[in-house]
């Protein structure tokens, strides 16, 4: 198939952009990496009246460290967050999960900023984002603001973004030390949107306890989710906290059902899948093998 009739526009400029998107409002898409909005567009699941391209925006393409957090440009392409010795070193939690992404290929193209506003449940740099407590930068023409990824996601293939904005940046806190992280995920195939993922970031104090836990899942529900654990405070960073944590979380869960999964089938992945991120993340913060 082939798109509906649209007007291309190059912004050259993010003011370029931001006059664009002043123009034409909620009726224009934004190209980034294209990875989603391509093939949306050849379904005809998306009909914008005008195309923003924004990849000559070479001042949205960059990754660089700010104060305790890392800010990546909503052009960084996947494959450059993947081999950036700064994310490996302070936001492991994206270099783990950016393997999971899509193949080689789409990597090379496809970006992060482009993977938040498209808001897949399944994706997993949003899941990423919303368990290290980062942020969206939004920009439009005459504004700009900060929204936490926790709120950021509304719905499949919802946000927050406002018409006329851009996402520009994402903000990932840096880690801390003491803190441990862990992704893993179920597909199909490898490269496949995954039926189930989950996220985790630990702290252990010295007396092998908890500080802090976060625990997220993705592609279980509508959106990425960050489950309530915070009644394990102080808890052993044991494998049974692990298994006790994962299971509450996977019992509040709200899994959807579609032709790859049952509800069921998912709150069980979500069990599975959390107890081993969970382990994975307390070991690596420094906790005795689970």
């Amino acid at each position: 198939m082939k798109p509906a009739p649209f007007e291309y526009c190059r912004a050259d400029t993010l003011d370029e952009a931001l006059d664009l998107m002043a123009e034409f409002g909620s009726d224009a898409s934004v190209l980034a990496g294209g990875m989603s909005l391509g093939p949306m567009l050849n379904m005809r699941l998306a009909r914008p009246a005008a195309i923003v391209d924004i990849n000559p925006v070479e001042t949205l393409a960059g990754i660089a460290a700010d104060g305790g957090a890392v800010e990546t440009g909503a052009l960084c392409r996947q494959v450059d967050a993947l081999g950036s010795p700064l994310v490996a070193e302070t936001v492991p939690l994206l270099a783990e999960a950016l393997p999971f992404v899509g193949h080689f290929q789409t990597r090379n193209r496809g970006t992060l900023g482009g993977s938040v506003c498209h808001a897949d449940p399944s994706a997993e740099i949003p899941l990423a984002l919303v368990v290290s407590g980062g942020e969206i930068v939004l920009e439009r023409k005459g504004r700009s603001r900060t929204v936490p990824a926790g709120d950021f996601f509304d719905g499949i293939f919802t946000t927050a973004r406002e018409p006329g904005e851009i996402v520009t940046a994402l903000r990932w806190p840096v880690r801390r030390a003491g803190t441990g992280h862990a992704f893993d995920e179920i597909a199909q195939r490898r490269g496949d949107f995954a039926i189930g993922a989950a996220a985790a970031a630990a702290s252990v104090a010295p007396d092998g306890g908890l500080s802090a836990l976060s625990l997220g899942f993705g592609g279980i529900e509508d959106r990425p989710v960050l489950a309530d654990l915070s009644g394990f405070a102080g808890a052993p960073a044991t494998s049974g906290t692990a298994a006790d944590a994962a299971a509450l979380a996977a019992d509040r869960a709200n899994p959807i059902e579609d032709p790859k999964a049952s509800a069921a089938y998912r709150r069980q992945l979500a069990r599975v899948l959390g107890r081993r991120v969970l382990e994975r993340a307390f070991q690596r913060a420094g906790a005795p093998p689970c």
